[in-house]
């Protein structure tokens, strides 16, 4: 099928957009990429609504600029699709679908609530193709993660390329993620710490500008040790996994007294010391760090990622991958299972996996085009010692299985899956009238 994938990440720098061949397990081609801008205008209202949905306890609630921004979220991603349709002379009625991840405003796993705005049904009426959105919700629901999703295409991506095994990919958006691949394919993944947020945060603040290009102002700056320690005191580091992040999950007032360029390289560094205690979490070193998204553009926390980690560090471009379009290309991937069968999360969690009366909490509108409302991620990673028992604690290699009936059975990634039905979901009625596998 080919599906469009897209994305607008918490660095809340625009919208990326990537067209791939996949039949939801595997990509048979890679297309074009592309990428919209969020307007200085556009990023305010982003930036209110962030703050307002502090206060959120229901989901669906849209108040004050929230509301506002979904709307520009919406029209940002349909322009995007637009525009790069025309660049790139692909007629959207071969489109089969689109995956629309939306604008995270709010992340609260530890209470149950994640929100991501964007109005899937207008985008699909405006586009004329069908919509997968809200990819998040019900894991959290459920009591996952719901976060990172894109490594659920890590190993596809760098399945052929011939690279050393243990291998980490590390995404620096606005919130930074890391997919470890193990030697024998163990998977773990979980979110670092900030990556872009703090340091788009405070230049914005400041200058005006969207982001420290090329990291020239934090290279002429010096990183404060006293502040830096004072970050890397944060519980949530030494947290073992599955765990996620709120973008606005850490306290950078401790850097405001500093000078603009010592703040962004204090920032920076904190990005750094985050992955390299992350890095603590996993069973083994890794022999390679790939890094993708805002962070790979980035050379001076790359030189501080290669001092800390101590380690090999390459960009996805250096490997011949698109550093900026993985997550598009992941959501694409996303949208083309969700019609097709039951997508997966590689979160590390362990809560809910087992349970038998886990449910879709979206719905689907059938008519066309046709928009689904992500039902789950209903793919809970299990944590399990060497000798296989759930529930074990630490960082242990985090198994996915697929159980039809009893059997398990592995993708070509050599991931092995646990395919759930929820039970009462409007979807698995859809997908049973539409032939699809569910």
């Amino acid at each position: 099928m080919r599906a469009i994938g897209l994305m607008s990440g918490t660095s809340f720098d625009g919208v990326d957009v990537a067209l791939v061949e996949t039949d939801g397990e595997r990509i048979t081609s890679f297309g074009p990429t592309g990428y919209r801008p969020y307007h200085a205008a556009e990023r305010a209202v982003l930036a209110r609504a962030l703050g307002e949905a502090v206060g959120m306890t229901d989901r669906d609630a849209r108040p004050g600029a929230v509301a506002e921004a979904e709307e520009i979220v919406t029209g940002a991603h349909a322009a995007a699709v637009n525009a790069f349709a025309a660049d790139n002379a692909i007629d959207l009625a071969g489109v089969d679908v689109v995956g629309f991840h939306g604008q995270t405003v709010l992340h609260r796993p530890e209470d149950r609530l994640t929100v991501q705005i964007g109005d899937g049904a207008a985008l699909a009426r405006t586009l004329g193709r069908p919509v997968v959105y809200d990819f998040r919700a019900a894991d959290v629901a459920a009591g996952g993660q719901g976060a990172p999703l894109a490594p659920t295409i890590h190993p596809v991506l760098v399945g052929g390329l011939g690279l050393p095994r243990p291998l980490a990919v590390l995404n620096l958006g606005g919130v930074g993620n890391v997919t470890f691949i193990g030697e024998d394919g163990e998977l773990i993944a979980f979110d670092t710490g900030p990556a872009n947020a703090l340091m788009d945060d405070r230049l914005s603040r400041e200058t005006g500008q969207a982001f420290d290009e090329d990291g020239r102002i934090a290279a002429t700056g010096r990183p404060d040790d006293a502040a830096l320690g004072a970050l890397m005191a944060h519980p949530y580091f030494s947290r073992r996994p599955p765990k996620s992040l709120d973008r606005n999950a850490f306290d950078a007032t401790v850097t405001d007294a500093l000078p603009l360029a010592d703040a962004l390289a204090t920032l920076a560094a904190f990005t750094a010391a985050s992955v390299a205690a992350a890095a603590a979490h996993l069973p083994a070193k890794p022999a390679l760090w790939i890094v993708a998204g805002g962070g790979a553009r980035n050379p001076t926390l790359l030189t501080m990622l290669r001092e800390r980690l101590g380690a090999k560090v390459k960009t996805a471009d250096e490997i011949g991958l698109a550093a900026d379009a993985i997550e598009a290309q992941a959501f694409a991937v996303l949208a083309v299972r969700k019609p097709q069968g039951p997508a997966f999360d590689l979160s590390g969690n362990d809560r809910g996996a087992a349970s038998d009366d886990r449910r879709s909490a979206g719905a689907a509108l059938t008519q066309t085009p046709r928009v689904l409302r992500s039902p789950c991620m209903e793919f809970q990673l299990v944590l399990r010692r060497g000798n296989g028992s759930p529930g074990s604690a630490g960082p242990q290699p985090f198994p996915l299985e697929r159980r039809c009936g009893s059997r398990p059975s592995c993708n070509s990634a050599g991931l092995q899956l646990v395919r759930r039905i929820p039970q009462k979901s409007r979807l698995s009625d859809s997908f049973a009238r539409s032939g699809g596998r569910r």
